[in-house]
């Protein structure tokens, strides 16, 4: 039996018809206006787009593509877990600091999980503490890390890509009573800053820098007032996690491991739901700058409290004074 070819005639607008040749040759016509039969044809094909768009939907269901989920860690110190003295954070391999990385590499490992079972595909790290952390056969594998200087910019590798990023081990700015181990860069300069008007700290500094590529600090880990801090210029959507609670810079009410740790962990599996919901944070431009330190190499013994003052056209060189 020969199988039946169609053959369209061009559908004018004086001859809207459809011919074909049946299984005995036989030429059949079909008005297109008054036959039923043309009237099914006609509707079948006009409904040909959306059928296809139907057809590629169920195709994606079917075989759904991973959406890709970029997460962009900013590391510090002085806000993991035990963390509580500078003795710990400012002198690179003593037996102190060592321990200290050591409980900074088991914290993130757990922000790390966190975020994997949340979701996130690929997960940048940045050792963002100044004499840096990272201790490498602590590392989780599938992360990439980022350590040792110099470095520029110190933002390294951020980009539009990421959809999120989270503030690790923070601290609160410079000045804050309860924060422990409160300071803004430099702790023994006590450096303090202001951008427009506003005084600010590091959290302020790295989500303006993310803020620019429109991503927005979807964690911050810390002490309470760096949760605090981070709440109030975030906003609530951004997911916090505290792992002490400060009494004076030198002092705090420390929370367990096994508890930090599963907090860590909860709050990065949470905060992969947040990277809708949080804004990445902005400053109205242009940004006018000021930042005040003591000048411990002209006099240490009473050292002068220095000011300065710059404008800022790009928010990347906020910390260029």
């Amino acid at each position: 039996m020969k199988s039946s070819s169609v053959q369209f005639s061009l559908f004018e607008s004086q001859k809207k018809s459809l011919s074909f040749h049946d299984h005995k040759g036989n030429r059949q016509r079909y008005s297109i206006k008054n036959n039923r039969k043309g009237a099914c044809f006609r509707k079948f094909f006009s409904l040909r787009p959306l059928a296809l768009v139907l057809l590629h939907m169920s195709l994606m269901i079917a075989n759904p593509v991973t959406a890709q989920k970029k997460i962009y860690i900013f590391t510090d110190l002085e806000g993991v877990s035990g963390v509580f003295k500078f003795e710990q954070t400012r002198e690179k391999d003593s037996p102190l600091n060592i321990q200290a990385c050591e409980y900074f590499m088991d914290d993130l490992s757990a922000v790390i999980h966190g975020l994997r079972d949340g979701g996130a595909t690929e997960i940048l790290v940045i050792d963002g503490h100044g004499n840096q952390c990272v201790i490498p056969h602590m590392m989780e594998p599938g992360v990439k890390y980022v350590t040792g200087k110099p470095r520029s910019p110190v933002m390294w590798g951020m980009d539009e890509s990421f959809v999120g990023m989270v503030q690790f081990g923070a601290h609160a700015m410079m000045g804050t009573p309860d924060g422990n181990l409160h300071h803004t860069q430099s702790s023994r300069s006590e450096n303090r800053y202001w951008y427009n008007g506003v005084e600010s700290g590091e959290l302020v500094q790295y989500g303006t820098i993310a803020g620019y590529y429109g991503v927005p600090t979807i964690l911050v880990t810390g002490d309470v007032a760096a949760c605090r801090e981070a709440e109030h210029f975030f906003g609530k959507s951004c997911v916090t996690v505290a792992v002490m609670e400060g009494i004076s810079r030198e002092a705090a009410l420390l929370y367990p491991f096994e508890e930090t740790r599963k907090a860590l962990y909860e709050g990065a599996k949470k905060s992969m739901e947040a990277t809708s919901l949080c804004k990445p944070y902005k400053m109205d431009m242009p940004i006018k700058g000021r930042l005040q330190y003591l000048d411990l190499e002209s006099n240490p013994e009473d050292p002068e409290i220095i000011t300065r003052e710059e404008i800022f056209q790009d928010p990347r060189d906020i910390l260029k004074f």
